[in-house]
């Protein structure tokens, strides 16, 4: 008899009717769901040739929950667990302030607000706070921030080509709001992809597969580090005294080298070709390795003034951006193959 979660039995199928084959169902299990007769409870077929069965209004029922205790953490920690709790995919944060101290931990509530999407504060008192998420996990596809997060990146690139072509550098001054964006996204990516993960009605709301949900987490952690790279070229830009550099020579050529590669990469989360995909990521290989050449060339010939050294940091963060885009590129190589693989079963 099967008690609980983790406990496992045998039950022998039924034949009722003489065409209808029936199979009882753990007590234990109907009351956990809280099922009467005739409520609905769905099947899914599942490729590996199991049953699954859900309750029909499972997910509607299901709130999670979680309370904090500012006065019981370590000090200044109150914003790292508030993201633990996003991330692992609650839905309603309880904190609880330690008498006269509520000010102190207030600005790391804001701070968590500002860093992630969709909660807001709904109950608030001078010993206490309610956090409320008020985006539904199912309503925002995976594809949607990754989108979002790649314009976000492309944009900044492309602006700070034009600063260095002679544009106002005012085209910089949102870089740091731009970066904020991305990291946003990747937690809220992070978030959806441990709900999918735990739920599988999420990961079929979002219509996407739980392997997959994990290697578009992975797209996501190389374009948010594609950022942190941009964003620095960004900050060298602003700081520069000098910022006119040969498009025509390195580093700058293999920049737009990755965008073109950045770009026919997005193009293959849908079209998944594995000719522009492996086009894409040679080209990003070969501009990785002219760029370390052309590093160590410029190392040795001369000692580095104040522009060699702009140059020289301007060089290896557009290396990293074809490495990390390279990392994009075998991801989606990855979810290709995955969605190809055909699996056969053994009848012996």
């Amino acid at each position: 008899m099967a008690y609980g979660p983790g406990d496992m039995d045998v039950r022998k199928v039924q034949l009722t009717g003489g065409s209808t084959y029936t199979l009882s169902l753990p007590k234990p299990w109907i009351d956990q769901m809280s099922l009467k007769p005739r409520d609905g409870v769905r099947v899914d077929w599942r490729p590996s040739g199991a049953l699954r069965l859900t309750p029909i209004d499972m997910l509607d029922h299901q709130e999670k929950r979680v309370s904090i205790d500012a006065g019981k953490l370590p000090k200044n920690s109150l914003h790292d667990h508030l993201m633990g709790a996003y991330l692992s995919g609650v839905d309603t944060i309880r904190i609880i302030f330690p008498p006269g101290q509520e000010r102190v931990y207030r600005s790391q509530v804001r701070r968590f607000l500002r860093n992630t999407r969709g909660f807001e504060t709904m109950n608030e008192s001078d010993t206490s706070t309610e956090l409320i998420c008020l985006i539904n996990s199912t309503e925002m596809p995976l594809t949607a921030s990754i989108n979002r997060m790649y314009l976000q990146l492309t944009s900044l690139v492309k602006d700070i080509v034009s600063v260095l072509e002679g544009d106002d550098i005012e085209l910089l001054s949102d870089a740091d709001e731009r970066e904020a964006e991305v990291d946003a996204l990747l937690y809220l990516v992070a978030r959806q992809v441990c709900i999918a993960l735990d739920s599988h009605l999420v990961s079929t709301a979002l219509k996407i597969g739980r392997n997959q949900a994990v290697e578009f987490s992975n797209l996501a952690r190389a374009l948010e580090r594609m950022m942190d790279h941009a964003l620095q070229m960004a900050d060298l830009v602003k700081s520069a005294d000098e910022v006119s550099m040969d498009a025509n020579k390195a580093p700058m050529i293999h920049l737009f080298v990755w965008q073109k590669s950045i770009k026919q990469l997005m193009i293959n989360i849908r079209t998944r070709d594995s000719y522009e995909l492996e086009e894409a990521r040679l080209s990003l290989k070969d501009s990785q390795n002219e760029i370390t050449l052309f590093e160590e060339q410029f190392v040795q010939e001369r000692k580095l003034t104040k522009a060699d050294l702009f140059k020289f940091r301007m060089s290896e963060s557009i290396r990293r951006l074809c490495a990390y885009a390279r990392d994009f590129g075998e991801v989606l190589l990855n979810i290709k193959l995955y969605d190809e693989m055909i699996v056969d079963r053994s009848d012996d």
